[in-house]
């Protein structure tokens, strides 16, 4: 089974533009991530994949691979399923490209769903945590999803789900962490099926992957990655680099 790492990198970021190519202790931050990537040592192959020309350069400038985006995407999916069409590979991870502090366990995780998954039932495995803070459950910006007894996603929603209609009944309430792992195919299949009502309203990309009936297997993970956001999680990550 080939698994390959896939760091998709926008240059213009909405709320922090060209974050991706600020230095964070002599490096930039995709380069940092590109190498925190390599060093997990789960991947046969690491790529970024990118829109810009400026990112596309600091990668293989310094000795990485990285593919150039042909088109204009909405989705990282999109992107992604482009970069991988002409790539022999089997499972591909998305790594997110403003987190340079790569936990390798989470990702390892992922990966394992597919080891375990003989007769081919799961066509993207991800992440998910408990929260518990009333404010975590209600932000819209915490994406949260329910899973059937097997472990594989009914839905995710920026509403708090399930509606807490009667308490005490030994409800959790799980975040949906944005680390995927894909079949090549469903890839492929995502990037061929058009946008559906419930992706449009919600504005997440993995209801796309449920409304054409693809099995997303989540996995529970204590796992908080540690992304750049804002120039102000920049300075933190400088400070953490030292």
């Amino acid at each position: 089974m080939k698994i390959i790492a896939v760091i998709p990198a926008r240059y213009a970021s909405t709320r922090f533009p060209a974050k991706l190519m600020q230095d964070l202790g002599g490096k930039t931050v995709i380069l940092r991530t590109y190498e925190a990537a390599i060093n997990t040592q789960l991947f046969d192959d690491v790529f970024v994949v990118t829109d810009s020309d400026l990112i596309y350069d600091e990668i293989v400038s310094n000795g990485g691979k990285a593919i150039r985006s042909i088109k204009e995407h909405e989705s990282g999916s999109d992107r992604i399923a482009e970069a991988v069409e002409n790539l022999d590979v089997d499972i591909v991870i998305n790594v997110q490209g403003d987190e340079p502090f790569i936990d390798k366990d989470p990702l390892a995780k992922v990966i394992e769903v597919f080891r375990n998954d003989a007769s081919k039932q799961v066509d993207l495995a991800s992440l998910m945590r408990e929260i518990k803070n009333e404010e975590e459950i209600n932000n819209p910006n915490n994406v949260k999803v329910v899973v059937d007894q097997n472990g594989f996603a009914l839905y995710f929603s920026r509403s708090v789900i399930p509606y807490p209609r009667e308490i005490n009944v030994g409800v959790r309430y799980m975040q949906h962490i944005g680390i995927y792992a894909f079949r090549k195919q469903a890839l492929l299949d995502f990037y061929s099926l058009p946008m559906k009502s419930l992706e449009a309203s919600e504005k997440l990309e993995q209801l796309r992957y449920l409304e054409f009936g693809k099995r997303i297997k989540m996995v529970e993970t204590t796992h908080v990655g540690i992304g750049i956001d804002t120039a102000e999680d920049l300075e933190k990550a400088r400070r953490m680099i030292g």
